[in-house]
């Protein structure tokens, strides 16, 4: 069984203080995909990037603290990118890709537009750019799987209080006819969606008054991944026993050998 886990850490230090590298070394996953590092190759220790054997890969973005990702895999990988070949964005240190024979795994993460109109243009630009890269992606002939916080919710089922959201960033028609068309036009899965169908599964909430408590949601955290992989998930799970960040980790067992 392929194991492969999610995790936004807004902060890999804080994360760490919270406990989450003594979590993942007991997952027993294949790979991790991991966002918001908030962190430069300077500030990585040695258990940062290796932890418990694994090879670890990253994507720094150039300003410090601001986004960046990761991706730890048991198994090495036959080749390795970051960025996928748009400046503005490779600069900001959001897509890291392993590749094997038949399996390319991507840990990736979307802007937020929830600062200002500013940056909801630039998340907009995002996903016009990055649409042609997954369609390419999955031309590729190898399955993949999309792994981060991609930061909109997809339908009303997604989010705690649908109505209150319509007009913010992350619920917005555009960004939901985006994701929607990835599965419905484009063959990509929504993994979690298709083995988890109840509602109330979130896996980001606000620190705002008692979101987490009251779990008042977002399921912004995905698994994407083309059909022929979807087809071998098994199990998911949401991760909540223990709070290492203001999103829970999302893991989903293939039965996918590499």
């Amino acid at each position: 069984m392929l194991r492969i886990i999610s995790a936004n850490l807004n902060g890999i230090r804080s994360a760490a203080k919270k406990g989450f590298f003594e979590w993942m070394g007991k997952q027993d996953a294949d790979m991790v995909c991991v966002q918001e590092l908030k962190a430069q190759a300077t500030d990585m220790t040695e258990a940062f990037l290796a932890p418990h054997g694994y090879h670890g890969y990253f994507h720094y973005a150039e300003k410090k603290g601001y986004s960046g990702v990761g991706l730890y895999t048991r198994h090495k990988p036959e080749r390795i990118i970051t960025g996928f070949g748009v400046p503005e964005f490779d600069n900001e240190g959001r897509y890291v890709e392993v590749q094997y024979p038949h399996l390319a795994v991507i840990s990736v993460y979307v802007p937020s537009g929830s600062s200002g109109e500013e940056r909801q243009q630039a998340k907009f630009r995002f996903m016009e750019a990055f649409l042609p890269h997954l369609l390419q992606l999955k031309a590729s002939g190898r399955e993949i799987v999309l792994c981060g916080d991609v930061n909109i919710a997809h339908k009303e089922i997604d989010i705690k209080n649908w109505k209150g959201n319509l007009k913010n960033s992350g619920f917005l028609p555009e960004e939901r006819s985006w994701i929607g068309e990835l599965f419905d036009q484009h063959g990509y899965v929504d993994v979690f969606r298709r083995l988890d169908p109840r509602p109330e599964q979130y896996t980001w909430w606000s620190n705002r008054g008692q979101a987490y408590a009251k779990n008042v949601g977002w399921r912004i955290d995905y698994h994407l991944t083309t059909a022929k992989i979807a087809e071998t998930a098994r199990a998911t799970s949401i991760y909540k026993d223990e709070k290492f960040s203001d999103h829970a980790p999302l893991s989903i067992d293939y039965d996918f050998p590499l």
